[in-house]
């Protein structure tokens, strides 16, 4: 008899409407992984955040046609990881857990309970481990699951070959459609983060920049390439360069830019806004040769094919267990330090 296997993809989710823009504001900061104080005073803070930025995140979602795009990318993702399952003899279902919207993680934990697996495995769409996003989104799987079925998680991926192999195609496609410009910068933008979640052991950064040497490695020589990080917010400091201070380096050295989303999957906000607006009138503004912006792997084949083999190997593994993509065990033992 064949196994009944769930795969449960995680993300972070995003409103599907000018009407969830606040509630979903409100589970974002709510989050002891966003905010660190006790629930006494985070809700409330929660509350005054969510409100105070509803007028501002809600004119950013009109942008995208009033809601993220986050949930129907991420279900052509699962559509595509079954069918590479499949291919590779897994039958298999995916789930779709996210965080802060619906589908949440509560009610998918129910669904997948329903279904009665004889094996889930959690697969964050997070390829970089973060205590504020793999680890959250863990956690509150863990609180939630009463289910059957032998539960395996898949930390992180930072140097998969298919997430490597995807990224780069997805540069050079890019490159290639905008006519090779000239003498151009790669910037890797990912998510910025407080320093202050860093320097308490987040392996974040570490990853960040080992997707982005992989991914340039994979290009070859003769790219000028440098990691910074965007969507940086508050008064604390945080991961830097940001990406606004990386392309007016690079304008006022001459150079055009190809920016490219190394930590996310999906096309949402942080892309769909800030990389195509935001920051493309930055550039512009300040006359640069060049900006081309790369997609989001959405369902890339050499991604999708990745996480299907990841999906594999873990099923593979004898015991329940966490499984780092890439074979760092440092990263493997924190997550369990971290999430259980």
């Amino acid at each position: 008899m064949s196994r009944r296997v769930a795969v449960v993809l995680m993300n972070l989710g995003g409103p599907d409407g000018p009407k969830s823009v606040q509630p979903f504001l409100f589970n974002l900061f709510r989050d002891p992984a966003i905010i660190g104080l006790p629930a006494i005073a985070r809700y409330p803070l929660a509350a005054l955040i969510s409100t105070s930025r509803r007028k501002e995140a809600t004119a950013n979602y009109a942008i995208m046609g009033g809601g993220s795009p986050l949930l129907p990318e991420t279900q052509a993702q699962a559509d595509a990881l079954e069918a590479s399952l499949k291919a590779r003899g897994v039958e298999a279902k995916c789930f779709i857990a996210m965080r802060y919207w619906h589908p949440l993680t509560e009610n998918t934990a129910r669904d997948v309970a329903a279904w009665a697996p004889d094996e889930v495995v959690l697969l964050p769409l997070y390829p970089q481990f973060s205590t504020t996003t793999t680890d959250s989104s863990l956690k509150a799987w863990k609180k939630a699951y009463r289910g059957p079925g032998v539960v395996r998680t898949v930390c992180c991926y930072p140097t998969m070959d298919g997430l490597v192999e995807a990224h780069a195609r997805k540069i050079l496609t890019a490159y290639e459609a905008a006519g090779r410009p000239g003498k151009v910068r790669l910037l890797f933008s990912a998510h910025g983060l407080p320093q202050k979640v860093i320097d308490a052991g987040d392996p974040y950064e570490q990853q960040i920049q080992a997707t982005a040497k992989a991914v340039a490695d994979r290009l070859g020589a003769g790219w000028d390439w440098q990691v910074c990080y965007q969507s940086r917010v508050g008064p604390l400091r945080w991961l830097g360069p940001s990406t606004p201070e990386a392309i007016e380096e690079a304008v006022g050295e001459g150079l055009g830019l190809v920016i490219c989303p190394i930590a996310f999957v999906s096309e949402h906000v942080e892309t769909l806004v800030e990389l195509d607006h935001e920051y493309a009138d930055l550039a512009k503004g300040l006359g640069a040769s060049a900006y081309v912006r790369v997609a989001a792997l959405g369902i890339e084949p050499a991604f999708i094919n990745g996480l299907a083999g990841l999906t594999v190997d873990v099923l593979a593994e004898a015991s329940d267990d966490w499984t780092c993509g890439t074979n760092q065990p440092k990263c493997a033992e924190r997550s369990k330090g971290a999430a259980r």
